[in-house]
């Protein structure tokens, strides 16, 4: 079982931007529904290269990316990465003053919180250091959304043990990596068990757009991929 794209949703709740969580709400491909609106184009009119472009911005985003990053994994030039990274924001200003209001409150109270409150210390932001600072704006940016998904994961995993004692009691919850549960049932319980584990991870906490859980099953962990 995984989350599908977790961290964007979380990234949708919070920013509230109305590109992003239509994009969630209308069950639409996030990336192409980005693409579209950078490149000013219909979604159907977007390439392959244009989506792998807009999936890195939306994805630099998350990181705190700067243009030189990005121009680095994309290998285009600089000026259009910076291009790209501020027409995203002129686009999708809810994630833009999302940003803007972690970084300021960080610099405000010297730390950032998760979507269930546990919070993280940003030591260095307001180092003389640029190099640590800006390194602690990116933990700033970063843990709000990274730490949330864990948040959410860590719930699932909670709520999906408790069901499976009640009415799976031989399945088992093996392993969780990033956004992803790997569990072990029986052949003929299989399909019951990943349709609880999908329920349970999808109503595991009300955001602002869908979660959305994929479920695969196999007779190992490779072939459930």
């Amino acid at each position: 079982m995984d989350y599908s794209q977790i961290e964007l949703r979380v990234l949708a709740h919070f920013s509230k931007d109305d590109v992003l969580s239509r994009a969630f709400a209308d069950g639409a491909d996030v990336h192409t529904r980005t693409a579209s609106v950078l490149f000013e184009i219909e979604p159907e009119k977007v390439t392959r290269e244009q989506r792998t472009q807009a999936k890195a911005v939306n994805f630099g985003v998350l990181y705190g990316m700067g243009a030189v990053r990005l121009a680095r994994e994309l290998k285009i030039p600089r000026r259009v990465a910076t291009q790209f990274i501020e027409s995203y924001y002129v686009r999708q200003p809810g994630v833009r003053a999302f940003l803007d209001e972690t970084l300021e409150r960080a610099r405000t109270t010297g730390m950032v919180r998760t979507l269930l409150g546990r919070r993280r210390l940003v030591a260095d932001i307001h180092s003389k250091n640029r190099g640590a600072r800006a390194a602690a704006e990116r933990v700033a940016i970063n843990t709000p959304i990274q730490g949330s998904a864990a948040d959410l994961m860590k719930l699932a995993m909670i709520r999906v043990d408790a069901v499976l004692g009640e009415e799976f009691p031989t399945a088992r919850l093996l392993l969780q990596v990033h956004d992803e549960l790997l569990l072990e049932a029986s052949e003929a319980e299989a399909l019951d068990v990943s349709n609880m584990v999908k329920r349970e991870m999808e109503r595991v906490f009300p955001l602002e757009v869908p979660l959305v859980a994929n479920a695969s099953v196999g007779a190992t962990w490779d072939e459930a991929h």
